[in-house]
């Protein structure tokens, strides 16, 4: 299973981004896709994820009410729409696919997602 993020960019604080997993050849639906981010010298966290059913979502405090997690099955992609970005906010973007739940409406630790992307970066600066 392959993952591609993509949509990374630049962006002026204040504005907005939407970046996208796709997976060729593979049916993202019914599986738990999570989008995480690495700032310069920091960990890995997570941003937000996204379950089968539209109700179950997750998203980390830092990003509750800016950012948005959305599938479009039909185009078998995952999005994560990123308002009123932040400076802190930049960081290399990865979505991950876990094969073993089909919910999270909780925070789903890294070590149980099964695939990862190769990571889009994402600049918020003027």
């Amino acid at each position: 299973v392959q993952l591609q993020a993509s949509g990374g960019g630049l962006v002026q604080p204040g504005g907005s981004l939407r970046i996208s997993c796709a997976a060729p050849g593979f049916t993202l639906a019914g599986y738990v896709i999570g989008w995480f981010r690495q700032a310069p010298g920091k960990e890995r966290e997570g941003v937000a994820c996204s379950g089968s059913s539209r109700d179950s979502t997750y998203y980390a405090d830092s990003v509750k009410g800016r950012f948005t997690i959305s599938r479009d099955n039909a185009k078998n992609a995952v999005y994560l729409q990123m308002n009123n970005l932040k400076p802190e906010d930049t960081a290399v973007y990865y979505c991950a696919a876990n094969l073993m739940r089909s919910s999270c409406s909780d925070y789903v630790p890294q070590y149980e997602y099964d695939y990862w992307g190769q990571g889009t970066l994402v600049t918020v600066s003027s």
